[in-house]
C-alpha cells in the first residue's frame, strides 16, 4: 500500500500545477496577441490555444487584461535584465564595433524570442499600467545610450547627446522591424550585421574617426 503524501507537500504539488497552467496559459496568449493583435484578442481564442476550456482560463485570471498583465510584466522583467547585461561599465571600455555587439546582441535576441513583446507593448489599447511600464523602459534605454555617447564624446553637450541617442534608438527600432520580419537563420543573421554597420558607421564620428571596420558578428 503506498504512503499518503505528506501534508505539507500537497499545497507544493498544487502550486507546481498551477505555475505550469499559467505558464501553458501566457505562452497560448502570446501566439494569440501575436497573430491578432491585443484588441482583436479575446479569452476564449487564448483558452483554445492552450487547449483548455473558458472555465480553467477563469480559474487564473478574470480576464484578458489579467492576461496581458503577467504577460507583459514577465517580458518587461526579462528586458531590463537583458538591458542590465548590455550596459555595464565593463563594456564601455570596449572599442565601439565589440561595444555594438554586446548591446545589439542581447536586445535583438530578447526580441526574436519574444515577438509577442511588440505586439503588445506597441498595441492601441493595451492595459495602461503596460504602457506606463514600458515607457519608463524606453527612458532608461536611452538614458543608456546617452550616457554610451558621453563616454565616447564627453564634449558634447547634453541636447547633443539626447538628439543623438534618439535617433541612434530610432535607427534601432527601425532595423529591428527588418530583423524580424528576416527568415531565420543567413538572412536574419545578414540583416543584424547590416543594421550594426548601419549603428557604426552613424556613431563612429564620435570617436574622431579612430573606428573604421564593421563589426564581424
Amino acid at each position: 500500500m503506498s504512503e499518503e503524501m505528506p501534508e505539507e507537500q500537497k499545497p507544493r504539488r498544487r502550486q507546481a500545477r498551477g505555475e505550469r497552467r499559467i505558464a501553458q496559459l501566457l505562452h497560448a496568449a502570446a501566439n494569440v496577441f501575436c497573430a491578432y493583435g491585443y484588441t482583436a484578442t479575446s479569452t476564449n481564442a487564448i483558452a483554445r490555444e492552450a487547449h483548455v476550456s473558458p472555465g480553467t482560463l477563469y480559474q487564473y485570471f478574470p480576464n484578458k487584461e489579467a492576461i496581458a498583465l503577467e504577460l507583459g510584466g514577465r517580458l518587461l522583467h526579462e528586458m531590463r535584465a537583458a538591458h542590465g547585461q548590455a550596459f555595464t561599465p565593463e563594456n564601455l571600455t570596449l572599442p565601439l564595433p565589440e561595444l555594438l555587439d554586446v548591446v545589439v546582441d542581447p536586445m535583438i535576441e530578447f526580441n526574436c524570442a519574444n515577438p509577442v513583446f511588440l505586439a503588445l507593448m506597441h498595441g492601441s489599447e493595451v492595459p495602461g499600467r503596460i504602457a506606463e511600464e514600458h515607457d519608463a523602459l524606453h527612458a532608461s534605454l536611452l538614458t543608456s545610450v546617452q550616457d554610451v555617447i558621453a563616454h565616447y564624446a564627453p564634449a558634447l553637450s547634453a541636447e547633443a547627446r539626447a538628439r543623438i541617442a534618439g535617433m541612434t534608438f530610432a535607427i534601432f527600432k527601425g532595423g529591428l522591424g527588418l530583423v524580424l520580419a528576416a527568415p531565420e537563420g543567413a538572412e536574419r543573421d545578414a540583416t543584424v550585421a547590416e543594421l550594426k554597420t548601419v549603428l557604426l558607421r552613424y556613431l563612429s564620428p564620435l570617436t574622431d574617426g579612430a573606428v573604421t571596420t564593421p563589426p564581424t558578428r
